[in-house]
C-alpha cells in the first residue's frame, strides 16, 4: 500500500521534531509515504523549500505557495504527479477542511480511497462562532465526510458528535456513513514518568504556596482569558502588619485545612498569536484584573514540560473545544490533579469528581468554584490523584500496539 498525506503541520521540516520522528514510525507500516505540506516562501527573498527525503521510503513536499489562498492549487498539482505512480494509493487527510477538500478531488480524479483524519471538535459551537473561516470549514466538513471510505477521530467525543450532529437518516445510517474509527493520540507515558526533574517550580517560584500550571498554544480557542479572570475572584489584595501589598488566595470555607491565606501563582506556558494580547489585560491599570497580577506568570513554551507537570500543584485546561487533549493525559500519567473544561477527553476518560474537575465551557464562576475546592481540599487532590493513575493504567498501551493499530486504521479503508 502506498500513502499520500495532505496536511498542514510545519514541524515536518524539522528533522528534530516530534512530529518527524512519528511520521517515520509510520513510514515503516506502508510500501511509500508520501506527504505534501501547506506552506508559503518569502517571494521578497525566494526561499523556496525543496521536496526533501527523510526516510528510504518517505518523502516530504511542501507547497511553497505564494499566499495561503494558493494552497489547495498547489497540493492539488502535486499530488497529481505523485499519483501518476502504479500502486494500491490511500489518500489520508489530517484535517477534513481545506486538506479534506485536496484529498477528495485527488482520490476522485485517480479513484483512490480516501481517509479523513479528525482531530478538533469541528461541531463544537465554538468552533463555529470563532471566525468566518471556521464556519465555512464546518459546511467543508459536512460535505466531505459522507465521500470519504474511511474516518479516524481521535476522541469518543468527536465520534459521537459526528453521529449526533449530523443529519442522517438512522434507518440507513449505515449506508450513508463511512467506517469511523476512534484511535485517540499516542502518549508515551513511560518516557515522561521517567524524565527527571530539571525545573521544580516551587525551587523557582518559592514565594507561592500553590502552583497551578497551564501549558498549551496561546490561541483564541484555549480561552485563557477565563482561566486569568477566574483568578481574579481568587484573589484579593490585603496589607499585612509590615504595610506590605500581597496577594493572596482567602479561603472562605470555615473547615478549609489553610490555617492562613494562601499565595497562589498562575503560570502559563506558551506562546502564540493571543500572547500580547492577555499580557495586556494582565498588565493594564485600568483592567480589573490588575489585582491579579502579581499571581499571574506567563513563561515562553519549554521542552522540560515533565518537570513542570510533575512540580506543579494542578494542571488547568480551559479551552472551548478540543479534539484530545493531550496534555492532561500527560499531567495525569505523573499524578498531577486537572480541572478542565467539557471538551476533548472530558466525560470519557477524566469523570468529573471521579479522576479530577469537568466545568462547563466559558463559565467563570464554575471554573473559580472549582479552583477553591481543588487548593483548598487535600483530600480530594489526593482522591482524584489515585483514580488518574488507574484511568492511565487502564488505557496507556506501549508504541508497539499503537503502530499496529494505526496501519489496521489505514487498512479497514478497503485494502
Amino acid at each position: 500500500m502506498k500513502v499520500l498525506s495532505i496536511g498542514s503541520d510545519r514541524n515536518l521540516f524539522d528533522e528534530k521534531s516530534e512530529v518527524r520522528q512519528r511520521i517515520i514510525e509510520y513510514g515503516g507500516l506502508v510500501e511509500e509515504l508520501h506527504i505534501v505540506v501547506f506552506n508559503k516562501y518569502d517571494a521578497n527573498n525566494a526561499n523556496v523549500m525543496p521536496m526533501m527525503r527523510i526516510a528510504n521510503n518517505i518523502w516530504l513536499y511542501p507547497t511553497n505557495s505564494g499566499s495561503k489562498w494558493f494552497y489547495i492549487r498547489d497540493a492539488l498539482k502535486i499530488g497529481k504527479k505523485i499519483l501518476v505512480a502504479n500502486g494500491q494509493w490511500l489518500i489520508t487527510s489530517q484535517d477534513p477542511f481545506e486538506c479534506g477538500l485536496v484529498g477528495w478531488r485527488l482520490a476522485k480524479f485517480f479513484g483512490a480511497r480516501l481517509q479523513l483524519q479528525i482531530h478538533t471538535d469541528f461541531l463544537s459551537s465554538y468552533f463555529k462562532k470563532e471566525s468566518f473561516l471556521n464556519s465555512v470549514r464546518v459546511i467543508i466538513a459536512k460535505f466531505l465526510i459522507k465521500r470519504a471510505d474511511c474516518i479516524r477521530v481521535v476522541s469518543r467525543r468527536i465520534h459521537n458528535s459526528i453521529l449526533s450532529k449530523l443529519n442522517f437518516d438512522s434507518s440507513t445510517i449505515e449506508v450513508q456513513l463511512p467506517k469511523i474509527e476512534i484511535l485517540p493520540i499516542w502518549v508515551d507515558i513511560e518516557k515522561i514518568k521517567n524524565a527527571p526533574v530539571k525545573t521544580d517550580l516551587h525551587s523557582k517560584y518559592p514565594q507561592f504556596d500553590f502552583i497551578i500550571l497551564m501549558a498549551s498554544r496561546l490561541t483564541k480557542e484555549k480561552n485563557i482569558s477565563m482561566a486569568i479572570e477566574a483568578m481574579h475572584g481568587l484573589i484579593r489584595t490585603e496589607t499585612d502588619h509590615t504595610d506590605t501589598k500581597q496577594t493572596k488566595l482567602v479561603s472562605e470555607s470555615p473547615r478549609s485545612p489553610l490555617q492562613s491565606a494562601k499565595s497562589v501563582l498562575l503560570l502559563i506556558v506558551g506562546d502564540g498569536p493571543e500572547r500580547e494580547r492577555l499580557l495586556k489585560s494582565i498588565n493594564s491599570p485600568r483592567s480589573p484584573l490588575q489585582s491579579a497580577k502579581s499571581a499571574i506568570i506567563m513563561e515562553d513554551w519549554t521542552d522540560d514540560l515533565a518537570s513542570y507537570y510533575k512540580t506543579a500543584d494542578l494542571f488547568l485546561l480551559t479551552s472551548n473545544y478540543e479534539g484530545y487533549g493531550r496534555t492532561i493525559i500527560e499531567a495525569m500519567a505523573v499524578s498531577c490533579p486537572v480541572i478542565m473544561t467539557d471538551v476533548g477527553v472530558a466525560g470519557d476518560i477524566v469523570r468529573d469528581g471521579y479522576n479530577g474537575l469537568v466545568v462547563p465551557v466559558d463559565d467563570k464562576k464554575a471554573l473559580t468554584d472549582a479552583l477553591l475546592k481543588m487548593i483548598t481540599d487535600f483530600s480530594l487532590r489526593n482522591n482524584l490523584v489515585a483514580s488518574g493513575e488507574y484511568m492511565i493504567n487502564k488505557i496507556k498501551i506501549n508504541k508497539e500496539e499503537y503502530l499496529e493499530q494505526y496501519k489496521k486504521n489505514w487498512t479497514i479503508c478497503g485494502f
